[in-house]
C-alpha cells in the first residue's frame, strides 16, 4: 500500500488557516507511532505536469496559478492568499492522488494524507481548493485507457460541487455526494446522485442512508476504480458539519465503504477531505480510523 505525504511549507498563511493543516503532519506521525504504517509506505510525489491539469482545468485558470494573478475577489473565494507555496503544494497533492490511484489499480488501495479538493472547477478555485485533485486523476485514467469507468464517493459534509460540474456531461465519471443539505457550499451543483442531509442526523440514519446506497452504486456504475472522499467532518464535534455522527460512526462508515469495495474488487483511491473538530486529536483520530480500517479489509 502506498501513502501519498506532502511537506510543503506555506508562508504567509494567516493563523486562522495554519491549524487545519497541521493534520497533515500529525496523521503519518500517529500511523508510524501506532505502528500501522512502515516509512517505506509514505512517498512524496513529484508535481503533476501540466499536461495532466489540463485535462481537467482550463488554460487560462492554470495561467492565473502559475503566474500569480488571481485577483483579490477570486483570493477571498478560495479561502486562501495566493503563494507559489500553495500552488505547488495542489500540484503535488495532485500527481499524489494519480500515483496513489495507478497504485490502487494493481494492488487495491491507496491513500492521499491530503486530497480531496472537490470545491475547484475546471475554471476557478473556491473552498480552499485550487486544483481538483480527484477530477485530475480520473481524467488522467481515462486518458491513459488505465479504466474505462469511474466512481466518485465523496461522503464530505459539504457537497463536491466543482467534481459534480467538471463530469456533469462525463458518463465515464459517476458522481455520488452525500452531504448536510444546509452546509456549504450553498448553491449545489448536481451531482449523477445526490444524497442531502438533514441537520442533526445521527450516526444510525447517516448509516442506514449508506448502507441502502453503496450496493445501488455499484451495480448502477460497474466501476474499475472508486475515488473515496472519507471527510471527517461528519463528526458531531465539528464546527461546521452540523451532523451528529460519532467517531465510531465514522470508523463504521469507513468499513462500510471498504467492505462493500472489497467484496467486489473494487480498487480504491482515498483522499481525506475536511475535518474542524475544535479538538486536533478528534480529526487526526478519524482520519487515522480511515487508514486503518482501510488496511484492515483490504489485508496489508
Amino acid at each position: 500500500m502506498k501513502i501519498a505525504w506532502h511537506n510543503i511549507y506555506i508562508h504567509p498563511l494567516p493563523e486562522t488557516h495554519r491549524f487545519p493543516m497541521l493534520k497533515y503532519e500529525l496523521i503519518p506521525d500517529q500511523l508510524l507511532r501506532e505502528g500501522v504504517i512502515t516509512p517505506a509506505q509514505l512517498f512524496t510525489p513529484a508535481p503533476a505536469n501540466e499536461a495532466a491539469i489540463l485535462l481537467t482545468h482550463t488554460a487560462a485558470y492554470w495561467h492565473q496559478l502559475k503566474a500569480q494573478e488571481l485577483h483579490p475577489r477570486e483570493q477571498r473565494k478560495i479561502g486562501f492568499p495566493q503563494s507559489p507555496e500553495l500552488t505547488l503544494r495542489e500540484i503535488v497533492i495532485a500527481q499524489g492522488t494519480i500515483d496513489i490511484a495507478l497504485h490502487a489499480l494493481e494492488q487495491g488501495l491507496g491513500f492521499n494524507v491530503a486530497g480531496g479538493t472537490h470545491h475547484a472547477f475546471a475554471g476557478h478555485g473556491e473552498g480552499f481548493c485550487l486544483l481538483n485533485d480527484f477530477a485530475i486523476a480520473a481524467n488522467y485514467l481515462l486518458q491513459q485507457q488505465r479504466i474505462r469507468q469511474a466512481l466518485i464517493i465523496d461522503l464530505d459534509v459539504h457537497q463536491g460541487n466543482g467534481t459534480a460540474a467538471i463530469f456533469a456531461d462525463n458518463p465515464e465519471v459517476y458522481t455520488f455526494s452525500m452531504h448536510g443539505a444546509h452546509n456549504y457550499p450553498f448553491h449545489k451543483e448536481i451531482s449523477d446522485w445526490d444524497v442531502p442531509l438533514p441537520d442533526g442526523l445521527d450516526t444510525s440514519g447517516y448509516l442506514q442512508l449508506l448502507e441502502a446506497a453503496l450496493p445501488v452504486l455499484i451495480n448502477r456504475v460497474k466501476p474499475d476504480i472508486v475515488f473515496y472522499l472519507s471527510g471527517v467532518d461528519i463528526l458531531s464535534t465539528d464546527k461546521f458539519g452540523k451532523l451528529q455522527v460519532t467517531q465510531q460512526g465514522c470508523r463504521e462508515r469507513d468499513e462500510m465503504v471498504f467492505h462493500s469495495l472489497k467484496k467486489h474488487h473494487i480498487p480504491c483511491a482515498v483522499a481525506m477531505g475536511g475535518g474542524y473538530s475544535p479538538h486536533i486529536r478528534d480529526i487526526v483520530n478519524a482520519h487515522c480510523n480511515t487508514f486503518k480500517a482501510g488496511i484492515d479489509i483490504y489485508g496489508y
